[in-house]
């Protein structure tokens, strides 16, 4: 199922690509190799700008979920998540 918001979130990024997230409280590790949203649209013959990222996050308990985020303001905004 697909959660649709736009949460801020704070991502710390490793040479370019997410390592960490917090959201709602809870941080997550970063557990694959995170998509580029841009990439994930090439098929579109006319694809939005979306600088963003999509990612399996990982809290302390074991719990998964994946995570669309994207640039706004300088900072990171959460626009998806898978369960």
């Amino acid at each position: 199922m697909i959660t649709h918001t736009r949460d801020i979130v704070t991502l710390w990024p490793d040479t370019g690509a997410p390592e960490r997230l917090v959201w709602a409280g809870r941080r997550y590790r970063v557990t694959d190799t995170p998509t580029r949203l841009e990439d994930m649209l090439l098929d579109i013959t006319h694809p939005p700008q979306v600088n963003g990222w999509r990612f399996q996050g990982t809290d302390e308990h074991g719990d998964s979920s994946v995570f669309d985020v994207r640039t706004v303001d300088g900072g990171w905004e959460l626009i998806g998540i898978y369960d």
